[in-house]
């Protein structure tokens, strides 16, 4: 039997649940009606996705043929209805209560570590390596350095933006603002959009970030079309190479990979996409979106006015370079936290948050990443059970996890590289099998009504 939730557990759950409905659930006061008006997305345009929608619903594909690959899971995640999964009080339970204390002063540490080690990286290279041609080695070890440096900065705001950084509200938004705009990410608005991304894990219709194109759909379509003309080798390096470089932006203004029914939204315009139950950024969180706006543009100035003193090369060197291998491992850590081979996707009834939250997958980075990126990578699944864990007592959570639950909770041993090929290869399109959304990387027959 599991042992009753002690009362430190019960409030910290009482807490997170708080936190988590304050940062996903639309509010009763309706945003201002020209807002309605200015939506990007026509009353055509929604009536032709709904109909696709529907469409894709009523058909259902050949299966027989479908060969279900593995990855290191070896399959763990399939066969979800088979499993006996615990409530969110019994998976509480098992975490010790020590795992769910913020600590201000240490979480504050940890952040000016981040910060400088970054900064402690580009003073060296202003001071030392010429910005010319002939140095351009030197200046992509020097973005790989930075950049996987600054990364650290980025996963403290985030933790800032779940709460998990200090019982100091103001301290927690006042870091977590100032290191996310440094960056330039809207840090309220990645807020809630985070929010339902964990409020949703591996649903395949109301997920946000990395959501799977469904097989039949336009998206989906292309993408096997452009795999068959390249071959699967080019056709994966260009997948990777495109996911990488421009996948975090293009979400950021386009809502790219999020959850098919919020439309086409953008972290800067709150009035983008669908409204009311799927609004992504419903109520007060308008105006949040707006405050999140003017530090990305302060720090849009402030590179504008660096380059037009120092000219565009040097920020194109020291800040433009760092700031592209971030969000390669903002993107690579999202997307293998969450997908493979065999891992599914559910929708409905079949779907619920403690088996979403299982589908999340910790993976080896080695003691340098998880230094230096506060183990984000290695300690996921207990972060998506309890977003407010501070990343310092992560491990000890994850080796509960672990401990109480050996048969959902999943860890891939695969290395890094090779996981992250077979994905950006093998994970193209889920189809629907039995009341799972798995991955499949051919096209499926329809079956005829």
């Amino acid at each position: 039997a599991r042992r009753p939730l002690s009362r430190g557990t019960a409030i910290h759950e009482r807490q997170s649940r708080v936190m988590l409905r304050a940062l996903t659930l639309p509010r009763a006061r309706a945003l201002p009606r020209a807002a309605f008006s200015r939506s990007t997305t026509s009353r055509r345009d929604r009536a032709r996705v709904a109909r696709a929608a529907r469409a894709d619903a009523a058909t259902t594909y050949d299966t027989s043929r479908h060969e279900q690959l593995r990855s290191g899971l070896n399959a763990k995640a399939l066969n979800a209805k088979a499993k006996t999964f615990p409530t969110m009080q019994e998976v509480l339970s098992a975490i010790p209560r020590e795992c769910f204390e913020r600590d201000t002063g240490k979480s504050l540490a940890y952040a000016a570590c981040s910060t400088a080690i970054t900064l402690a990286c580009g003073a060296l290279a202003w001071a030392c390596v010429p910005v010319t041609a002939a140095y351009w080695p030197v200046w992509v070890a020097y973005a790989f350095v930075t950049g996987t440096a600054a990364t650290g900065c980025w996963v403290a705001a985030h933790e800032c933006g779940h709460g998990a950084f200090s019982d100091d509200k103001t301290i927690q938004d006042a870091v977590g603002y100032a290191l996310h705009s440094l960056l330039l990410v809207p840090y309220f608005s990645w807020q809630r959009s985070h929010a339902v991304h964990h409020s949703r894990t591996n649903h395949v219709l109301e997920g946000e970030t990395h959501v799977p194109a469904r097989l039949g759909t336009e998206d989906a379509n292309v993408v096997f079309k452009l795999r068959g003309l390249l071959g699967e080798g080019p056709f994966t390096f260009l997948n990777l190479v495109g996911v990488f470089a421009l996948g975090w932006p293009i979400y950021l203004l386009t809502g790219a990979s999020g959850g098919p029914v919020r439309g086409n939204t953008n972290h800067f315009l709150p009035f983008m996409g669908e409204k009311g139950k799927h609004a992504l950024f419903p109520g007060k969180w308008a105006k949040k979106v707006w405050q999140s706006d003017v530090g990305v543009v302060a720090v849009l100035g402030a590179l504008a006015a660096w380059a037009a003193h120092s000219g565009v090369a040097t920020v194109m060197a020291l800040y433009v370079g760092p700031y592209m291998v971030t969000n390669f491992w903002l993107v690579l850590y999202t997307w293998l936290q969450h997908t493979d081979v065999d891992v599914p996707h559910f929708e409905g009834d079949d779907w619920n948050l403690v088996k979403g939250a299982f589908m999340t997958i910790d993976r080896p980075y080695g003691p340098v990443f998880d230094f230096l990126h506060h183990r984000i990578g290695s300690t996921h699944v207990a972060h998506h059970i309890n977003h407010t864990i501070p990343h310092y007592h992560a491990k000890k959570a994850t080796e509960a996890l672990q401990k109480a639950f050996p048969d959902l909770y999943l860890y891939d041993p695969t290395p890094i590289a090779t996981a992250t090929w077979r994905v950006g290869s093998k994970c193209i399109a889920v189809v629907k099998k039995g009341d799972e959304w798995v991955f499949t990387d051919k096209q499926l027959d329809p079956v005829a009504a």
